[in-house]
C-alpha cells in the first residue's frame, strides 16, 4: 500500500506481520502469522508490491507467506534503532531553534515569520524529493524551531497566556504517548478505510483554514470565526484528533519499512514523517489554549 503521509507516499513500503518494538517479526524461511490475514483489507491477493519488479524494497518474486528478503551489508535495511536516533537528532535541532527563538526573536516576529516560510518550503521540497536528504531535513528542523520558539516566546509574554506554550509541549508529548498505546495494543488499527478517511478529513481541515485565513485577509475581523468561541475550541480539538490520526499512519509507515528491508537512508524520512506531525499537533495544542485562556 502507499503511504498517505506526503514524506512516504513515493516510497511504497509493505506490510509484513511483525515489527521491531512491537511485534518481533517472522524469522527467514519460517512460514508468517500475519495477524491482517483475512479480514486485511491490504492482504487482497498478498503483498500488492512482492509481484511488482519495481518495488524498490523487493528481492524478485517473494510469496506472502515468505519472510522478508535478506539483504547484504551493502543494502542494510533500516531499525526502529535508526529511526528513534534520527528522530531524536531532527527533534533536537527543532529544540534548539526554539530555544534561539524563544531567546532572541519573539520581538522580531517578521524574521521568524521568514524562517517559517522557508521551512515550508524545504518541508514541501523534501516530500517530493525521491531520497531523504539529511542536510534538507535538519535545515528545515532548525528553521521550523526557530519559528515556533519566537512565536511560543511571543503568545508567552500576551496577558493571561503565561506557561500556554509549556502546556501545549506537554499535550503534544501525552498525544503522541497515547497514540503510541493505542496504535501499539491495536486498540488504532490502520487499514484502507482509516487511510481515506484520515485523508479526507485533513483536506477538509486545511482547505477551511484556507478559506478562514482569506476572509481574516479580504474581509477583515476573525474570518469564519476558527480562532475564537466555541466554534474555535472545536476546530482545534479537531486538529489535535487529525494530528494524532497521522501519527498512526506514521508509526505504520515505520512497521512497514522495518518489516520490508527499506533502505538505512529511509530512516530519515520516518524521522520527518514524525517531526511534521509533532509540530502540527504542537501547533494547533497551543491554539487550542490561547482561544481557551483568552475566553
Amino acid at each position: 500500500m502507499r503511504s498517505s503521509n506526503p514524506v512516504f507516499s513515493r516510497r511504497g513500503f509493505s506490510r509484513d506481520t511483525g515489527y521491531a518494538g512491537f511485534n518481533a517479526p517472522p524469522q527467514a524461511g519460517g512460514p508468517a502469522a500475519n495477524p491482517y490475514a483475512g479480514a486485511n483489507p491490504y492482504a487482497q491477493g498478498g503483498n500488492p508490491y512482492a509481484q511488482d519488479a519495481t518495488h524498490p524494497y523487493a528481492q524478485g518474486q517473494q510469496p506472502v507467506t515468505q519472510a522478508p528478503p535478506q539483504y547484504t551489508p551493502q543494502t542494510r535495511p533500516m531499525t526502529m534503532d535508526d529511526v528513534v536516533a534520527r528522530t531524536g537528532m531532527t527533534l533536537g535541532t527543532v529544540i534548539a531553534g526554539a530555544t534561539v527563538g524563544w531567546l532572541f526573536l519573539t520581538q522580531s516576529l517578521g524574521f521568524a515569520i521568514g524562517a517559517g516560510l522557508v521551512a515550508m518550503v524545504l518541508a514541501l521540497v523534501q516530500s517530493f524529493k525521491r531520497k531523504p536528504s539529511p542536510a534538507l531535513i535538519l535545515a528545515y528542523a532548525a528553521l521550523e524551531g526557530l519559528f515556533l520558539g519566537a512565536l511560543s516566546g511571543f503568545i508567552n509574554d500576551l496577558p493571561k497566556m503565561n506557561g500556554a506554550p509549556m502546556q501545549a509541549v506537554l499535550g503534544t508529548m501525552a498525544v503522541f504517548v497515547a497514540m503510541l498505546v493505542a496504535y501499539k495494543t491495536r486498540i488504532v488499527r490502520v487499514t484502507a478505510r482509516f487511510t481515506r478517511f484520515v485523508m479526507i478529513a485533513a483536506m477538509g481541515f486545511v482547505l477551511l483554514s484556507l478559506v478562514n485565513v482569506l476572509f481574516m485577509v479580504f474581509g477583515g475581523g476573525e474570518g469564519l470565526g476558527f480562532r475564537s468561541g466555541g466554534l474555535g475550541i472545536l476546530f482545534g480539538i479537531v486538529g489535535v484528533v487529525l494530528g494524532a490520526l497521522f501519527l498512526a499512519l506514521d508509526f505504520k509507515q515505520v512497521e512497514d519499512g522495518i518489516a520490508y528491508g527499506a533502505p538505512r537512508e529511509e530512516s530519515w524520512l520516518a524521522a520527518f514523517g514524525l517531526t511534521l506531525t509533532l509540530v502540527w499537533i504542537y501547533m494547533e495544542m497551543l491554539r487550542l489554549i490561547s482561544i481557551l485562556r483568552g475566553d
